[in-house]
């Protein structure tokens, strides 16, 4: 059954004051900033907004009049300017580590019982849920120190100039920010999260808190600050939404083709499964056998390790979905290798 009869609510993140005990406040030298008032774009977009999500336009201007454009915001968009070789033992060091193990461990230990609950409803396993937390956000100890308004309207409005402009994508979340803020009487200057806009431990971005927030702990919202149980049944739900399926592992072993064509033929797809077993044995994978016996498409996944050897693993349809949340082989893998490892820890 794809679609659930579920309480889903949005967060009145307000009401809570562990959400703000989080918070840094914005640096009072932000408030010098350039703000958004008077801009043509700004009024278009106040205008649009109002279409879409039923809002007062002028209560839409006044707000977005509050938003300072942060350069560090546009900075931490940018690719390195100097970029490294892609390095999966570096990347996966980086979570895969004795503290996050631990804070881990003892965040499922405390909410096993949702975590539990989340897994049954859903079908994605507690340690898949508890591998994105940690990678996210540390379990909460990292969560963001910018203001969402401004990340947004930064991004939106001044997108960052020699890369692929992603301004449309800052825009359309701007005005689901918005359109929350209004319906659930937030401050919209107070809310913090990442650069990007991402809020809580899960670091939902403003248009996933609205479609895939679930309140399991049925108190009328969906708190992704404060609410294990809410954190836990949103990121199943948005997995389970974006093709997760029950009980299908989410990789296999593999070795790679020795042959260069063949190798090559079977990487084109990247993280998308598109070959059967047979098609990956018939172009020189070797699988173990259970990749097999997998009666489902593959892909064959290369995470490279700087100046030494890529390693590989044979991606299934749940690898890809962990690849919804972010569209990073190196990031699936190092989710589904801390979860691994914090339930290893339990055990």
């Amino acid at each position: 059954m794809r679609r659930r009869q579920l309480t889903i609510a949005v967060a009145g993140l307000l009401g809570s004051p562990s959400v703000w005990s989080r918070r840094r406040p914005q640096r009072d030298a932000d408030a010098a900033a350039p703000s958004y008032r008077r801009r043509a774009e700004v009024a278009a977009a106040a205008r649009m907004f109002a279409q879409e999500h039923e809002l007062d336009p002028a209560w839409i201007e006044e707000t977005l009049a509050q938003a300072r454009y942060v350069p560090k915001v546009a900075q931490l968009m940018m690719p390195p300017a100097s970029p490294s070789a892609r390095n999966w033992a570096a990347y996966r060091s980086r979570f895969i580590e004795r503290q996050r193990i631990e804070a881990g461990r003892q965040w499922w230990e405390r909410h096993a019982d949702v975590l539990d609950e989340s897994a049954r409803r859903f079908g994605v396993p507690a340690e898949i849920i508890v591998g994105i937390v940690g990678v996210e956000t540390f379990y909460g100890r990292l969560t963001g120190g910018f203001r969402v308004l401004d990340a947004l309207a930064t991004l939106a409005f001044d997108f960052p100039k020699g890369r692929s402009d992603r301004s449309p994508f800052f825009l359309s979340e701007l005005g689901h920010y918005l359109a929350l803020t209004r319906r659930e009487a937030w401050q919209p200057a107070a809310v913090m999260g990442s650069y990007a806009g991402a809020m809580g431990l899960p670091q939902f971005m403003p248009s996933s808190l609205r479609n895939y927030g679930v309140d399991l702990d049925d108190d009328g919202r969906v708190d992704l600050f404060a609410s294990a149980a809410d954190v836990a049944a949103s990121v199943a739900y948005y997995l389970d939404e974006h093709g997760w399926q029950h009980g299908m592992p989410t990789h296999f072993a593999v070795e790679a083709p020795a042959d260069r064509v063949d190798r090559a033929t079977l990487l084109v797809p990247d993280i998308v499964p598109s070959f059967s077993a047979q098609e990956m044995q018939e172009h020189g994978a070797r699988l173990s056998e259970a990749g097999r016996a997998h009666d489902d498409a593959l892909a064959l996944i290369e995470l490279r390790n700087g100046d030494s050897p890529p390693s590989h693993v044979a991606g299934t349809r749940n690898f890809y979905a962990i690849t919804r949340y972010n569209a990073s082989s190196y990031y699936a893998m190092a989710v589904i290798e801390l979860g691994a490892a914090v339930a290893a820890a339990r055990a």
